[in-house]
Order: structure tokens, then C-alpha cells, then sequence
């Protein structure tokens, strides 16, 4: 009877770890290569194996574009007043009309991706210290082991704003045999940890991070360094769980000392080269390569390049690399009649033509078809995806010195991001109170960082989710019906169901 249980609890897990694509917590049998004289399971065998699954973090990050990018920009673009879902359909319409369930398929892919990523950071963090290598130094244990724990916070920042109370995993289990079944079968299916206990690990690895990690690099932005550490921090602790706006300065200005500035034209950062006008006609205005990669404004990117280029372009409009590529069907994040507007409120602003391009199309769900608005900062298949840029953190720094009644100091900052759009000064009237910053501090926000994953994380920071999605149904006259109004539970999202089934000890967010 006995053997027969075990047998069921192994299906069970065999079954989850298949269907889940998921591997938080994996077998000593799939994570290991072999085992040492003594029978003990060797994770990695040499530094070549340390080094080859170090890269293997970068690049499988770097290549899950759909959970930390596409679908991060269809909740915080689509799920706020900054878009449409683009494409209508079961999975992303719910975002624009505030209806989404826990069947959603977009966000079990989305878990599943995070916690598959966040297995195999783990993996690095906890055998590194058993490698039997002596040309694999100290001082590369710890720096390899920092820059896992930037990786894994990176991951749980995201998924704890998007979820709130999440599963906590920082370990490998070990195999489940009929010895070993009452202490490791739990590990497989682990319950949610609070949210704030989350902030707190995600604190506790990025400050582990700045103590070892190596230093930012202005020739290789896709590492990661104490200065992504750095901006991190500067981010966790504006969230409420941990809010210390004095912190906020505190690595904001670090990042300046890093050698972090904005760069003089916004067009670099998003930009693409072109062939040369003289070339033949099938090949004029054709993307080549993308304008700029390691600016001094970009602090994390994943990069591509012409043989290894990002797929999800096309998931936004025209490829300028492939002119009609994938042109005949409806694409994602479709910019908001209302954030045109906001864009068109002051002349001359230059990221308007860097966030909004217009196209004739075979379409016309939101607009009429000969003149279509479609998200254009990602344009090109060589287009890198930045993830973190300084812009944001500088801003982040205006919210802390609002906060600190500082109102001239944080106009100051809108102005360097409002000068380099083109336009003037705020005016004086701006800082005559708490109210009037507040305002032009979110719409600057909105306005440098649209289709970046930023806006509804900005509502949900400062309370703004009812003000302003609640608002946006009735001026925004190209958007459908809401069918829920958003109220507090409305902050974070549903657990997906199918992980949920999965798991006995996860329960369902409230209001879900």
C-alpha cells in the first residue's frame, strides 16, 4: 500500500512538472551531472559548467520575451489608460475592459516562465559554493552568486507586483523516495509567502548583489551589475511594503555617480540605422541594424542583432527590418486615443513620434484603417528591449523629493526629461502645491515612459487606479465597455487556476 502511495505522489508530481513547464524546486536527477567519489550528487562539475549556466540565465531570460515584455506591456499599458489590447480576443480584451480571471492563459505563462527562471537562478545560488574547481576563485563564487540573486529579484519584483503574495522558493529540492517523502514531497507545491516578506528577499539579494556583483559596464549593458542592484533598489523602495524615499535619492544619486545621465536624444534609445537612400527601391528605409545599444541612459537591455534578433516586433506593428512581415492580422497595445491626446496637449513634444507611429492597415477596430496608430518602440528585430533605463530612476527621484515637500527640486528633474522632449519648463503654477506636482509628475512619467511596462504600476503605486481607470471609460470614446469598476482589489491579479489546481496550498487573490 505503502508503494502504491509513492507511486501516486510521483505521477502527481510528474504530471505538474510537465503541464506546468515549471521548475522552481527540480530533482537532484535533472539538475545534476553526475555524482563525486562518495555518491553525492554533483551539480556542477567544473567552472566551465558555472560559466556555461550563468549564460544560460541571460540568455533564457533575454529569449522569454513573452512573459517579462509582451505581457508585461499588456498589463501595464492595456490594463491603464495608455492602450488598447490591440487584438481582440479572450486573452488580452480582459485587460483593456477589466474583466480578468484566473483562466487566463497569459498569465499562466507568465507565472510558469517566472518560476521556471527563478529555479534556475536558484540553481546557481545554492550549488556554486560545491564546485570542485580550484581556477574557480572566490571572489568568482561570490560574484557569479551576486549576480544570480540580481537576476532572481528582478524576477520576484515583477511577479510580487503582479501578484502580491507569490511562493517564496530559494532552494533545490531534493528526490523524492519513500525516505525522503514526508520532508521534500512539500517543497514541490509551496504556499504563498506575503508580500512583504517577498520585498525583503528581493531586498536581501540585491544588497548581497551590490556587495559583489561587478561594476557597471558602458560597453556591455546586459550584465548584471551593481548598478542594476542600484536601480532595483531605487524601485523596490518606492513600492509601499517598503517605501523609503530617502533610499530612493540614496541609489538614484548613485546611478548618476555610476556615470548614468540621460541621453541628449531620445531617438537613440529606440531608434533603427536604415539602408542608404541611394539603394535599390526594394531595399530603401529598410532597418539594418538598430541606432544605439549601451547608451549612458540604459542601465539592463537584452540585446539582438542582425542572426539573432528579437521575435516579438511584430507583435506590435510593421518590422522595419521586413516591411510586410506578419502585417495581416491585429497586433497588441494599441495606443490610447487618450494618451495621443495627452501627447498632443503641449506642442513639439519629441517622443511622440518615438512612442506613436501611424500606418494604413487592413483594420480598423480602434481607428480607421487608412490612418492607424501602432506602439513603435520596439520597430525593429534588432531593436533592444531595456528594461531598466535611467530616466525612470531620475523620475522615481522627483517622487521622493515631492514627498519631502520639494517641489522645486523635483520640477528641476521633470525639466531635464520635458527639455529633452522639446518642451519648456513646467511653469511656475506647478509647484504651488502637493496637487499640481502630483499631476505633472504622472503625466511626464506617462509621457517618457509609455509602452515601457510602467504606467499601471505607477497608478497602483500612488493609489491613482480608481481616479483614473474608473474615468477613462467615458472620455476615452475609442475604448470598450468597462464590465468591473476597479477598486483596491483591483491592485493585483489572479492567480492562474491551472496552477492553483496544481497546487493544493496556493489560494485565489480576493475579489477573483
Amino acid at each position: 500500500m505503502k508503494s502504491k502511495y509513492i507511486l501516486f505522489i510521483l505521477s502527481v508530481f510528474l504530471f505538474a512538472a510537465c503541464s506546468l513547464d515549471y521548475d522552481p524546486i527540480d530533482t537532484y536527477s535533472d539538475v545534476t551531472e553526475g555524482f563525486n567519489q562518495d555518491s553525492v550528487p554533483v551539480v556542477f562539475r567544473d567552472k566551465a559548467a558555472v560559466l556555461s549556466h550563468r549564460q544560460f540565465l541571460l540568455e533564457r531570460f533575454k529569449n522569454g520575451q513573452e512573459h517579462w515584455y509582451l505581457d508585461m506591456l499588456l498589463l501595464a499599458e492595456s490594463h491603464s489608460d495608455n492602450a488598447y489590447a490591440g487584438a481582440p480576443n479572450a486573452e488580452t480584451t480582459p485587460f483593456e475592459v477589466n474583466s480578468i480571471e484566473g483562466s487566463n492563459i497569459n498569465l499562466r505563462r507568465d507565472w510558469n516562465g517566472h518560476m521556471a527562471n527563478v529555479g534556475q537562478t536558484n540553481k546557481l545560488i545554492n550549488f556554486i559554493v560545491d564546485v570542485n574547481d580550484a581556477s574557480l576563485t572566490q571572489a568568482e563564487r561570490q560574484q557569479y552568486k551576486a549576480e544570480a540573486k540580481i537576476l532572481r529579484a528582478m524576477i520576484y519584483f515583477d511577479m510580487v507586483r503582479i501578484w502580491g503574495n507569490v511562493p517564496l522558493v530559494t532552494t533545490v529540492a531534493g528526490d523524492i523516495t519513500s525516505e525522503t517523502i514526508k520532508d521534500v514531497y512539500p517543497a514541490y507545491f509551496p504556499p504563498q509567502t506575503d508580500a512583504l516578506t517577498i520585498y525583503q528577499q528581493i531586498e536581501e539579494d540585491l544588497l548581497e548583489g551590490l556587495q559583489y556583483a561587478p561594476d557597471n559596464s558602458a560597453a556591455d549593458k546586459t550584465q548584471l551589475s551593481k548598478s542594476v542592484a542600484r536601480a532595483l533598489l531605487a524601485k523596490v523602495y518606492a513600492e509601499k511594503p517598503l517605501r523609503d524615499y530617502d533610499k530612493v535619492i540614496k541609489y538614484a544619486d548613485e546611478l548618476a555617480g555610476d556615470g548614468f545621465e540621460l541621453v541628449e536624444n531620445f531617438g537613440d534609445l529606440f531608434g533603427v540605422t536604415l539602408t542608404d537612400p541611394n539603394s535599390p527601391a526594394s531595399q530603401q528605409n529598410k532597418a539594418i541594424d538598430a541606432k544605439a545599444r549601451n547608451t549612458k541612459e540604459t542601465i539592463y537591455e537584452a540585446q539582438f542583432f542582425p542572426g539573432n534578433t528579437n521575435w516579438v516586433t511584430w507583435m506590435y506593428g510593421r518590422p522595419l527590418n521586413d516591411w510586410t512581415f506578419y502585417f495581416t492580422w491585429l497586433k497588441w497595445i494599441t495606443p490610447s486615443r487618450d494618451l495621443i491626446k495627452t501627447f498632443n496637449s503641449e506642442v513639439g513634444d519629441k517622443r511622440y513620434e518615438e512612442s506613436v507611429v501611424f500606418y494604413q492597415c487592413d483594420w480598423n477596430v480602434y481607428y480607421p484603417a487608412d490612418n492607424y496608430p501602432f506602439m513603435y518602440k520596439c520597430r525593429s528585430a534588432y531593436n533592444s528591449i531595456i528594461k531598466l533605463r535611467y530616466a525612470d530612476i531620475l523620475l522615481l527621484k522627483a517622487e521622493a523629493l515631492i514627498s519631502k515637500g520639494d517641489y522645486n527640486g523635483a520640477a528641476a528633474i521633470i525639466n531635464q526629461t520635458r527639455r529633452r522632449a522639446g518642451l519648456s519648463n513646467l511653469p511656475s503654477s506647478a509647484t504651488a502645491g502637493h496637487e499640481q506636482i502630483m499631476q505633472a509628475y504622472l503625466k511626464e512619467r506617462r509621457l517618457e515612459l509609455a509602452f515601457e511596462g510602467q504606467r499601471w504600476f505607477d497608478l497602483v503605486r500612488l493609489d491613482k487606479v480608481e481616479e483614473v481607470m474608473n474615468a477613462v471609460y467615458d472620455k476615452d470614446e475609442g475604448r470598450p465597455a468597462q464590465v468591473y469598476p476597479f477598486n483596491s482589489l483591483s491592485y493585483i491579479l489572479p492567480i492562474p487556476q491551472d496552477v492553483i489546481d496544481q497546487n493544493p496550498n496556493l489560494v485565489q487573490n480576493p475579489g477573483y
